[in-house]
């Protein structure tokens, strides 16, 4: 996930069609794909793997640990991994690499995004006689996350992690206040207006907020807070349905928190986090790969702080959050050895993916990793890795997803409302609106 702020855009270019990509006209436009497909052995006897992924932050840094990890244990394959940057330059490249049989062997996309992606034409499936081969299995994950790497009954993605929105707290802050259990765990809360009252206590003593949140962001608690109201959103050809009153009351939230000043009004993505690192807040609400940010910057006191899941303001912990998974673009042909050495490159980051929620904060699919004990022994992760049973995937439509345009023209709304420059009922009529142009646009890769 990104470090920095709102992802921009939809997932391809205006104007390329899937027509024109699948022609081969997209390699041929001076994007510098030619001769990026399989390749066995090279200048060397090694098979090569090319992997591309969008992590270029913090948890970028715990893939490429993995990645040489993978490397010294495989001798024999040579692993070629590149990172581009993320949100819509990664699935630009993904899409116009895939179209023409010229993409990597693996790339990391997000879960959410696997429909839009056009798996049939641009991605090659995955058999369980492949996974078996590496000892994989259905059953090592979550069930309704599994189901999810699914498209027309066949198997395109699999998941790596859960990434979700979460809240982190000040350890010595919440004691002042009395938050704490016996433990030093957080308190549990059971609606809005008992979590406002945690706040309020917070604010009391900071002086300035008693929660920080990315207010650029403010599509993932919204979706949060109206899963939360067993709100659903649907979509057709030309019309969507919405619960307009669970909606508004998400909105509503927003702007209360801001009204009374418990949160601020106004805070990109670095913002957000420097108020709870200097003590403008007890809270802060942003996603789980923030971890080692905050770790760095207690410096010889990494435990400064915990985490735990999103609170209960509407009767569940429900939260939006995502995947990142691997997908195998498609291939005009294979190279010797190379699908199987990709899959066994898969199979490995599965299976070692404690290394990635213990460094990137991601909570990893994989069961028998999460379910282990020296997993549950690992603080604060263990404190939140039932958000894997909580994370709620964005609205299954083209321009929905992680660095889609939903999260950008419904982000620029709420904006307004921590801001308190929009009411949420305005506010509310305005998303539908700008949801009704959305859906109005053909999607890139159509």
């Amino acid at each position: 996930m990104p470090n920095h702020p709102s992802p921009p855009g939809s997932g391809a270019e205006p104007g390329l069609s899937r027509r024109v990509l699948l022609t081969g006209t997209a390699a041929a436009a001076g994007l510098g794909l030619a001769g990026c497909g399989s390749v066995a052995g090279g200048l060397s006897d090694r098979t090569r793997v090319k992997q591309w992924n969008l992590l270029a932050g913090a948890d970028g840094a715990i893939m490429t640990e993995m990645h040489g990890n993978f490397s010294a244990e495989h001798p024999d394959v040579e692993l070629e991994a590149t990172t581009f940057g993320w949100g819509t330059p990664f699935y630009t490249r993904l899409v116009m690499g895939a179209s023409s049989g010229n993409a990597a062997d693996i790339a990391t996309i997000h879960l959410s995004r696997l429909k839009s992606v056009s798996p049939d034409t641009l991605l090659d499936a995955i058999t369980t006689d492949e996974l078996a081969a590496v000892g994989i299995d259905a059953a090592d994950f979550p069930e309704k996350i599994w189901e999810k790497c699914f498209v027309d009954d066949k198997l395109y993605a699999l998941p790596l992690d859960t990434h979700a929105l979460v809240n982190y707290y000040n350890v010595d802050i919440c004691q002042q206040i009395g938050a704490l259990n016996a433990d030093g765990t957080l308190v549990d809360t059971t609606s809005r207006e008992a979590y406002f009252d945690v706040l309020r206590e917070a604010k009391a003593l900071t002086g300035q907020f008693g929660t920080s949140l990315d207010t650029f962001g403010g599509w993932r608690q919204f979706w949060a807070w109206y899963r939360q109201a067993d709100g659903e959103m649907s979509f057709g050809e030309d019309d969507f349905e919405m619960d307009d009153d669970k909606a508004l009351q998400a909105i509503e939230t927003m702007y209360l928190m801001a009204e009374e000043g418990l949160c601020p009004t106004f805070a990109d993505g670095a913002q957000c986090a420097a108020n709870f690192e200097n003590g403008a807040a007890a809270f802060v609400q942003v996603g789980n790969w923030e971890i080692n940010r905050f770790k760095l910057f207690g410096g010889d006191n990494p435990n400064w702080f915990s985490m735990t899941e999103m609170p209960n303001f509407f009767g569940n912990r429900r939260t939006q959050g995502d995947c990142h998974s691997f997908v195998l673009p498609r291939h005009n042909a294979w190279g010797e050895g190379v699908r199987e050495a990709t899959i066994e490159y898969a199979a490995y980051m599965l299976k070692n993916s404690f290394r990635w929620g213990e460094g990137g904060g991601h909570t990893p699919s994989y069961l028998p990793v999460t379910e282990s004990a020296e997993y549950q022994a690992l603080q604060p992760n263990a404190e939140y890795s039932g958000v894997v049973e909580n994370v709620q995937f964005d609205p299954d439509v083209w321009f929905s997803g992680s660095a889609a345009r939903l999260f950008d023209e419904t982000g620029s709304i709420f904006l307004q409302v921590y801001g308190l420059a929009m009411k949420p009922e305005e506010a509310l009529e305005l998303m539908k609106e700008r949801i009704y142009s959305l859906l109005a646009l053909p999607n890139p890769v159509d």
